[in-house]
Order: structure tokens, then C-alpha cells, then sequence
């Protein structure tokens, strides 16, 4: 578990960054924009988003860098968010979830992307909150999955420069929820090479990435089960920031979400079914090393018998006397050994 250290003892709405610094500065880039029109720039000033939050257009104000607590206090104060959401947004190990206000809805989701070289998880904090004519955005890094939504902003493509706020921000959790699915495919191949490897040379190694799978697998669970709670409430929510028209695409994501998690819960179960083959593999290795050992060991006991018969030094063994007699004990021996091994291949135990 992740300590939160530095809120101990501090009263609620306190805003105290939580989390990892991942970019050195701070910005925001605008994005304004109607039917026919886009204007877009990028700031570090938040006086410059003071005539965003009641004009006619719709605006997608995306902070990036989110420990920059001061920035996101004159933020608050500007678009009049409460105290306790200015909290969850700096607080970067926030579990999905969705919280509606009198004139705004709050979210938070995770933002998740496959890293191939390290064949891990990386997992970044998006927060949201929708008005009646802009969308704000939190991102912990410059890096994002919104590049296509972008451009679809400024080439006009599609429905998203007609249509609300509500439709923008579903438009940035199906681009989210998509690209779960780019990671589950990340990870289902790489869970195939494993099983190979698995099947041709079960190793330590091989043990070690799958629990690294396990607990990716837990951290995805995480991540994409609460996400089917908020969008569940997004959709059947009455408030009026949601529109009617925009909630048949809320409930089509819906259904993607639960094709995420069925994908999840389907690795989860391939990744305990590789602890079991290879833990059954191992088992089977050593039950073959036994099985070797144990005919060696079963070949030699009545041959120390033998031995130990002609070891006891007796004097009166008459064949003891006779030229041949250990020829003829080395060949008993050997025809004793070679007997046995004929009828251990013939029970099909070699």
C-alpha cells in the first residue's frame, strides 16, 4: 500500500500534491471551438481561462502537470470547483469514480498504456470536470491517447464540434476505454510467447514474469472495474448537463467497458492457469528425475546383495575356490541389471 504521508493530520480540502512529479512545468492548452470555428492555443496563466468558463463556444481546457497546486488553486477559484474536488484531482491515487455538483460533474479515471520494452503497465491519472460549456481536463504528464480527438477538433470530422461538453467528455473515455483494449492485446500476446516458453523451458524466470502479469493484471482490475460504475452513472443520470441525444453513445461505452472487463477477468484466469502449468511442469520434471533415480536404486539392491553375500569373509564357500567363479558373478550380475531393465521397458516405465 502507497502511503499518503503528506495529508496526515491536515483537514479536508487541503490541497497537498499526492503522487509522483512527472513533468518539470506546467501548462494549458485551450482548445475553443463551434460548428464553424476553432481557436487554440496554450498558457500558463490562468487569468487567461477566465472568459472560457461562460462563453457560448465550447472549450476543452487540458492542465497538464498537476503539481503545480497554487496553478490548480486559482483554477478552482475561477470556475468556482469545490475545495474536496481540487483535493481528488491533486491526489494522483484516486480510485475511478464520478461525483455530480449543482453546475459541473467531477471524474476521475486512469489513463493506461502498455510499455513493451519493460512489459509492464504504466498507469497515469485523468480528472475531469464537465460544465455547461467546457471540459477540464487534468493530465499528471505532456504525454496522452487524445491526439486523434484533436485532430478531429481541428479537421471538424464527425459529430464531437456539434455537439456539448457531455459529448466531449464522452468522446475522451471512449478514446480511454479503447485503448484498454490495445493494452489487453499487448498483454494477450505477450501471455501466449510466455505459455510457449513455458511448455519448452519452464525456468525461475519464467515464474517471475508471470507473477509480474499477476499483479498487471490486478492493477488493470483496478482501474477498469469502477470506470464501469462511472460511466453506468454518466448515462442514467438526470442531471442537465447530459444530454438526451448523447446518452445512447454513453450506454454503447458502457457495453465496451464490460468487454474490458470480461478481457481482464479472462487474462486473470490465463495467468492463473500458467502458475498451475508451470508448477505442474516442475512437478512433472522432478517426478521424472525421481523415476530415473528410483530404477537405478531399485537395479542396484539386488545387486548389493549379491555383493554383500560374497563380502562377509566366510571360510567355508566352496565357490570362492572355483577359477571362474567371479566371471560367472559379474555375468549373473550384469544379466540381473539387464533382465530388469527389459522388464521395466516392457511395463513402459522407462
Amino acid at each position: 500500500m502507497k502511503k499518503l504521508s503528506p495529508k496526515t493530520g491536515l483537514s479536508p480540502g487541503s490541497l497537498v500534491f499526492v503522487g509522483h512529479k512527472k513533468t518539470d512545468k506546467t501548462a494549458i492548452d485551450i482548445m475553443d471551438f463551434n460548428p464553424t470555428e476553432l481557436k487554440e492555443f496554450r498558457t500558463d496563466n490562468p487569468e487567461d481561462l477566465l472568459p472560457l468558463k461562460d462563453n457560448t463556444e465550447i472549450s476543452w481546457i487540458d492542465i497538464k502537470g498537476v503539481h503545480n497546486t497554487e496553478l490548480i488553486s486559482q483554477i478552482g477559484e475561477h470556475f468556482q470547483i469545490h475545495p474536496l474536488v481540487l483535493e481528488d484531482i491533486l491526489n494522483t491515487r484516486q480510485r475511478p469514480k464520478i461525483d455530480f455538483y449543482d453546475d459541473y460533474i467531477f471524474a476521475v479515471m486512469k489513463m493506461i498504456s502498455w510499455n513493451d520494452k519493460n512489459k509492464s503497465i504504466e498507469t497515469e491519472q485523468i480528472s475531469l470536470i464537465i460544465g455547461q460549456n467546457y471540459v477540464l481536463s487534468f493530465q499528471e504528464k505532456e504525454d496522452d491517447i487524445f491526439d486523434p480527438l484533436r485532430e478531429r477538433i481541428r479537421k471538424g470530422k464527425g459529430r464531437i464540434r456539434n455537439m456539448g461538453s457531455d459529448y466531449l467528455a464522452y468522446a475522451m473515455l471512449d478514446i480511454t476505454v479503447d485503448n484498454y483494449f490495445l493494452v489487453l492485446e499487448g498483454i494477450g500476446e505477450h501471455m501466449e510467447l510466455l505459455e510457449e516458453k513455458l511448455l519448452r523451458n519452464p525456468d525461475k524466470d519464467i515464474l517471475k514474469e508471470i507473477y509480474v502479469f499477476k499483479r498487471e493484471n490486478l492493477l488493470l482490475r483496478k482501474a477498469v472495474w469502477p470506470l464501469r460504475e462511472l460511466i453506468s452513472q454518466f448515462e442514467r443520470s438526470d442531471i442537465s448537463l447530459i444530454k438526451k441525444k448523447t446518452r445512447p453513445f454513453l450506454r454503447d461505452l458502457y457495453d465496451h467497458t464490460i468487454q474490458v472487463i470480461d478481457t481482464v477477468e479472462t487474462n486473470r484466469d490465463m495467468t492463473a492457469g500458467l502458475l498451475e502449468l508451470y508448477l505442474s511442469t516442475m512437478s512433472n520434471k522432478t517426478n521424472e528425475v525421481m523415476k530415473v533415480l528410483t530404477i537405478i536404486a531399485t537395479i542396484f539392491i539386488p545387486l548389493t546383495f549379491i555383493v554383500g553375500i560374497y563380502g562377509m569373509n566366510f571360510d567355508n564357500m566352496p565357490e570362492l575356490q572355483w577359477p571362474w567363479a567371479y566371471f560367472a558373478v559379474m555375468g549373473i550380475m550384469g544379466l540381473i541389471a539387464i533382465l530388469m531393465l527389459w522388464y521395466f521397458r516392457r511395463k513402459k516405465w522407462l
